[in-house]
């Protein structure tokens, strides 16, 4: 297959990488700071039309085909800029299940990072098995009182709104009762405390407590019950590597890693080149399918796998060329671990492909 850039695609590049030299350098890319300025990197993005590239020009989008999103990957990788803010998992949930209304209030602020967002998905017993979620949402007349709990929250502690899953039905099957809604999180009864996690940074994830929040009625995403099925939709993109755009950054890393080997490389970045490699064409085959008009369903699972594998192969790499003694390399290795739960763990892929995909158990 050729994936060399069409002319108006490699304009786009050019002026892209023109944006970056002045640009890039002034944002940090890792730890506590990254976090605390993602807002305004995105914004920065969006301004100069390099944000929402794929999605609906109603809402502020360009509407180009999903190569420029990729073509904005790897120029970011490859000049050392903050990787774009991950929302498209929240802007496909929405724009597919959310009413015209939602849509036109809520997208906009979304896309041009106005508004910061968060998912209320995952709790301290409703993880991997997300359909067991505990937390509540009660109907008192047009509003609902929301109870529960969430952690792993990425954005949590800057968030304006929430993408919440909530039980509505006690009483029905489990997948079947939950709802999604959209909630402030500026209000009475709404606590965000942070996580520190092992590599230090306490700026990523955090744990909200719901007591007694509201939400109005018609914040709900889709009708009562549909909230498992937004959940699959979100999960299904997040899952996709051709949408993460981490292909270029690990295949940075491991030029790096090599050249600061002397001789010949430890075996662990040996296979991390291999596994990058193929992250690399794998992401260019969704690309081409994407092109073509092909969706995904359960597919999304072995995806999910092979960023997992790739992502671990890396941070064992990191360990092996700079060891513990190296802070920055020792922080990818730890970031890396966490790669087989968040997003679904790696059982739950695997449940996923044998059941949906391959047909065993039926």
């Amino acid at each position: 297959m050729d994936f060399r850039d069409a002319p108006e695609e490699a304009a786009f590049r050019a002026r892209l990488r023109g944006w970056l030299t002045e640009t890039a350098g002034e944002f940090p890319t890792a730890g506590d700071e990254y976090w605390a300025r993602q807002g305004e990197w995105h914004r920065a993005l969006y301004a100069a039309g390099f944000f929402g590239l794929s999605w609906p020009r109603e809402f502020g989008g360009h509407e180009l085909p999903p190569v420029y999103d990729v073509i904005l990957d790897e120029e970011l990788a490859l000049a050392g800029a903050p990787p774009r803010p991950s929302l498209g998992y929240l802007v496909h949930g929405l724009g597919r299940h959310g009413s015209a209304e939602l849509q036109r209030r809520f997208l906009p602020g979304m896309i041009d990072g106005t508004q910061r967002w968060c998912q209320g998905f995952s709790e301290p017993e409703a993880g991997s098995d997300l359909a067991s979620l505990r937390t509540t949402a009660t109907r008192d007349a047009d509003r609902y009182v929301v109870r529960g709990h969430k952690i792993w929250t990425s954005y949590s502690d800057v968030a304006d709104w929430c993408l919440l899953l909530a039980r509505t039905d006690p009483n029905v099957p489990r997948h079947k009762g939950i709802s999604a809604f959209v909630i402030s999180m500026h209000q009475p009864g709404v606590e965000q405390r942070p996580l520190k996690m092992i590599n230090g940074v306490t700026r990523e994830f955090g744990q909200v407590l719901f007591d007694e929040a509201t939400v109005p009625a018609e914040n709900m995403v889709g009708a009562p019950g549909d909230g498992w099925k937004l959940a699959m939709t979100v999960v299904g993109h997040e899952r996709e590597p051709s949408t993460l755009g981490y292909a270029a950054r690990y295949g940075k890393l491991v030029r790096q890693l090599a050249a600061r080997v002397d001789g010949p490389p430890p075996t662990e970045l040996a296979w991390a080149a291999v596994q990058t490699e193929m992250l690399r064409l794998h992401v260019r085959r969704r690309l081409s399918e994407q092109l073509d008009g092909v969706t995904h369903g359960p597919d999304g699972s072995l995806d999910k796998l092979l960023m997992t594998w790739v992502d671990q192969s890396v941070g064992h790499a990191a360990l092996a060329v700079g060891g513990p003694d190296d802070p920055e390399l020792f922080a990818t290795y730890l970031y890396s671990r966490a790669q087989s739960v968040m997003g679904g763990t790696s059982q739950i892929q695997k449940n996923i492909i044998a059941a949906r995909i391959l047909g065993l158990g039926v």
